[in-house]
């Protein structure tokens, strides 16, 4: 059976479980070949199968996500590798480097902070952005600390560092541009089953209400932002009035940028 083939019936498949099958089962094939899924598309839809993909599908089929399969997500306009243990980077997070680009205009933040840095999303896709600037990303997690690093020696060598921490906590320099996805699902959250079985409870729940790091992270903002600089903050699209009072009673001016499905997204938060 030719890869055209198999793409529609694993996409009708994948339908009972995914909100993109077409682009799973796409990404699974590319997979399986070795190459992009854009050459696949272009150029291979009439060659048969490879073996390898009927395992992938099977794990794709048991809810385990795309990007632990392939071993890499896209974002921005970097590609990012991650694995168990680590939180997959969403097409929603690239609303903080938008409000980035946007608050700097033509200028360039000379220094970032990742707080919670994952496998290095944020900084390194600003870093990518900027390529004269040079960042720091904290994370509690080892095993996300060791993607970082990998993804950062590949992406921007010796203009990335990273460090185990929590949050703020011990750092004594000022940055022009904060960036920070903490947790924020409430803990008794029904999440989708290929998030709760599969990631880190640690990147995804925090507390009752899902603002016990806002309000770890919230006081510690002020002594991180340099003069004319910004932090920004992903939040749940319901979590806008919580968050931004939080900042606001540490001295932050807030402003929202929405994501691309028009929900509050990111903080925009300035001092001074």
């Amino acid at each position: 059976m030719s890869i055209a083939a198999v793409l529609s019936e694993a996409a009708a498949q994948l339908s009972a479980i995914s909100d993109t099958p077409r682009l799973d089962a796409e990404l699974l094939l590319a997979h399986a070949l070795g190459c992009s899924r854009e050459a696949m598309l272009l150029g291979k839809l009439d060659e048969p199968v490879p073996p390898a993909f009927h395992a992938l599908f099977a794990r794709r089929m048991a809810h385990e996500p795309v990007a632990y399969i392939t071993g890499t997500r896209a974002f921005w306009t970097i590609d990012l590798a991650v694995g168990p243990g680590v939180l997959i980077p969403r097409a929603d997070s690239e609303t903080l480097i938008e409000a980035a680009v946007a608050y700097f205009g033509d200028r360039t933040p000379a220094t970032i902070l990742d707080l919670g840095t994952g496998p290095g999303t944020l900084l390194l896709a600003a870093l990518a952005e900027w390529s004269d600037a040079m960042g720091l990303g904290v994370d509690s997690s080892e095993a996300a600390l060791d993607y970082a690093r990998r993804n950062g020696d590949r992406i921007a060598s010796d203009r990335a560092k990273f460090r185990l921490g929590d949050w703020g906590v011990g750092i004594d320099a000022r940055f022009d541009l904060v960036l920070c996805n903490p947790p924020y699902v409430e803990a008794d959250a029904i999440l989708d089953a290929q998030v709760a079985a599969y990631e880190p409870g640690s990147a995804l729940y925090a507390g009752a209400d899902g603002l016990d790091d806002y309000r770890r992270i919230a006081p510690q903002l002020p002594g991180l932002v340099a003069p004319g600089g910004v932090a920004i903050l992903e939040m749940g699209h319901t979590q806008r009035e919580s968050v931004t009072a939080l900042l606001e009673v540490h001295g932050a001016t807030v402003a929202c940028r929405r994501d691309l499905g028009g929900r509050p997204r990111a903080l925009i938060a300035t001092y001074g």
